[in-house]
């Protein structure tokens, strides 16, 4: 009787050994291949946004600040060298007091001494209709003195979660003397 226990015990305690091993080697993991339904990501589709992108430097409730710059930036003749944290409004229509539909999120820098180029790194943050909660993340160069610049959209969360795509933006105003613009922004992206 007392070897047929300890039989029993040595098995037990060897499935639970190697349970124990199979659970550990795959809790450990560090990359395995999924299918994209494992998710809940159904059909890509293609989405196209339009909305109007209020940069606002000057008065007491301005949108974007200088927050860095350089010793050199106030000489340069780009601002080469000048760090902006945004959160400037995005409007359904190219008025300020038209419909707030997000904002755009993050910080442009004057990257170029050559022209007026800013690296941008921002995120829309929907907050009206069907998109409301999510957000895109864009990351590139703007040369702002084009007619039309192009910038990645490199992902997104919510409903533009596995985002790609660009941005298309065009400067409907700029105003010399105080800085403020707005910007016409068309988006095209591929999302789930």
């Amino acid at each position: 009787m007392a070897v047929c226990i300890a039989k029993l015990l040595v098995v037990v305690f060897s499935l639970l050994f190697l349970s124990t091993l199979l659970v550990s080697a795959n809790s450990h993991t560090f990359a395995r291949s999924l299918r994209p339904l494992e998710l809940g990501l159904r059909k890509e589709k293609l989405s196209h946004l339009h909305f109007y992108f209020h940069d606002i430097v000057s008065g007491r409730n301005p949108t974007a600040v200088r927050v860095a710059e350089a010793q050199m930036t106030n000489s340069s003749a780009t601002g080469f060298g000048a760090v902006v944290m945004i959160d400037d409004a995005l409007t359904e229509g190219p008025e300020m007091s038209s419909k707030e539909v997000g904002r755009a999120q993050g910080i442009y820098a004057l990257a170029s001494q050559k022209d007026a180029g800013l690296l941008m790194v921002q995120n829309y943050v929907f907050t009206e209709g069907k998109y409301n909660g999510s957000t895109l993340s864009v990351l590139g160069r703007n040369a702002v003195f084009s007619s039309v610049r192009e910038l990645p959209i490199v992902g997104g969360s919510g409903l533009f979660r596995f985002a790609r795509g660009y941005a298309e933006a065009k400067t409907l105003t700029f105003d010399l003397k105080t800085g403020d613009a707005v910007v016409q922004y068309n988006v095209y992206v591929f999302h789930y």
